[in-house]
């Protein structure tokens, strides 16, 4: 009797330790080449980060109108953390024609 008290303890334990844990963040890589993001359009969760990784010759950035504004060097990558839920377009400053989408889930 004891051990199956002892096993169902442990199972228990075991059970809220895998429960409480974290849900690692994410890391989502987009490619610039050629003047297109790529993908175009991610999903995220808050917490991951998104990189943009620039293989053209010419800096870019990844910038939502009235939010934030990312400056991605060329033939380098920058990043960020995603820190509110929602939706944004995003878009290249120095050339508006290029456009990627953010979905972030909480």
């Amino acid at each position: 009797m004891k051990a199956a008290a002892l096993i169902r303890e442990l199972l228990v334990a075991s059970t809220l330790t895998i429960v409480a844990s974290p849900v690692l963040a994410a890391t989502i890589e987009v490619t610039i080449d050629k003047l297109v993001f790529s993908p175009a359009s991610v999903a995220a969760k808050v917490g991951d980060t998104i990189v943009w990784v620039n293989k053209d010759v010419f800096a870019h950035t990844a910038t939502v109108k009235g939010g934030w504004d990312v400056m991605i060097p060329p033939k380098k990558s920058s990043s960020m953390i995603v820190k509110a839920a929602g939706a944004v377009d995003y878009f290249c400053r120095f050339h508006p024609n290029m456009k990627g989408h953010l979905d972030v889930s909480p």
